[in-house]
């Protein structure tokens, strides 16, 4: 997928979106300048173009969404992201996640599980010239090569919580993830031991479901 231009139009659009992330409480302004600066129907195909600033999902292919604007922006507020963070992301998807995420100074580390979607989705990254670095992978067994993470996000649904990616996670660490089936409660973890954690819950949300064979 090639970059597409940002038009003044696409800005216009862009910061309506931001005014009505605004009103639908969101108050993070580090999340809001980034997605504002994120020219989101970059990772869409052009068709989708008119909707590409509407606060709903859209189709990527292999039956994966890119996520609405309002659970971006969400999971970005709850991850509580400082400069240079080192963050784990388990599923790339379109990549906007990701550059959102890096817009906000983050270090992002991101595993698709998709051959296809990382194929696409890595050559989008180097087109934006970002620091991301993307890999193909499980998501379930995430990248303990590269632990520990200060923050871990998971972008799928998964029904069990997942032990092995809290391992990678810094104590004192943060990870937000989807809980349930085959609704999800948005959970945030904080690790505050070895073993132990706190959990608070934020929400009900519908993802695409967490998987654990790699695609292709």
């Amino acid at each position: 997928m090639m970059k597409q231009q940002d038009t003044f139009r696409h800005q216009g659009m862009r910061q309506r979106m931001v005014d009505e992330l605004r009103k639908k409480g969101i108050d993070n302004s580090a999340v809001l300048d980034a997605i504002g600066a994120v020219p989101r129907h970059c990772f869409l195909d052009s068709v989708f173009d008119a909707r590409a600033y509407q606060d709903i999902a859209i189709p990527i292919g292999d039956g994966q969404t890119i996520s609405r604007p309002l659970t971006v922006a969400s999971q970005s507020a709850l991850l509580e992201v400082f400069p240079d963070a080192r963050i784990l992301e388990v599923g790339t998807g379109s990549g906007y996640q990701s550059m959102v995420l890096d817009k906000m100074g983050a270090e992002v580390y991101t595993i698709e599980r998709q051959r296809n979607l990382y194929v696409k989705t890595k050559a989008l990254f180097d087109s934006f010239k970002s620091r991301i670095h993307c890999y193909y992978g499980d998501g379930y067994k995430g990248l303990p090569q590269f632990a520990p993470f200060d923050r871990i996000l998971v972008t799928c649904g998964a029904a069990d919580f997942p032990k092995e990616l809290f391992s990678q996670l810094a104590i004192g660490g943060i990870m937000v993830i989807p809980l349930g089936f085959p609704k999800q409660v948005m959970t945030k973890v904080v690790r505050t031991s070895e073993t132990d954690m706190e959990t608070s819950e934020h929400g009900d949300f519908t993802f695409v479901p967490m998987l654990s064979k790699k695609s292709g």
